[in-house]
């Protein structure tokens, strides 16, 4: 059975900090690129970074220099470290396991910035 689970998420002012984590089970992880994606309401979801298993990043143009993606295979977890947090970053923020055949999405963990 295959899960990831997204922790991390909260209400942080603008300019703030939050670093999001995915655990994944079920799957062979370093198989897999990983990536983050958020959705905010009445928006469609939209990828914000990936990393391939061999640790290859890219980002959507709004975050990058403020966001940064990582894994652990080892540990079977991706990060994303977000900094300089701003209201338009807030969503729900998603993680995907990208696989040759199959995809396999988080639930989700709420990211608001707000004052």
């Amino acid at each position: 059975q295959v899960q990831l689970v997204e922790s991390g998420g909260g209400l942080v002012q603008p300019g703030g900090s939050l670093r999001l984590s995915c655990a994944a089970s079920g799957i062979i992880f370093s198989a897999y690129n990983m990536c983050w994606y958020r959705q905010a309401p009445g928006k469609q979801r939209e990828m914000v970074a990936f990393i391939t298993g061999a640790g290859n990043r890219n980002y959507t143009d709004s975050v990058k220099g403020r966001f940064t993606i990582s894994r652990d295979n080892a540990k079977k977890m991706v990060y994303l470290q977000m900094n300089s947090l701003k209201p338009e970053d807030s969503a729900v923020y998603y993680c995907l396991a990208r696989g040759r055949l199959m995809d396999y999405w988080g639930q989700g963990t709420q990211v608001t910035v707000s004052s």
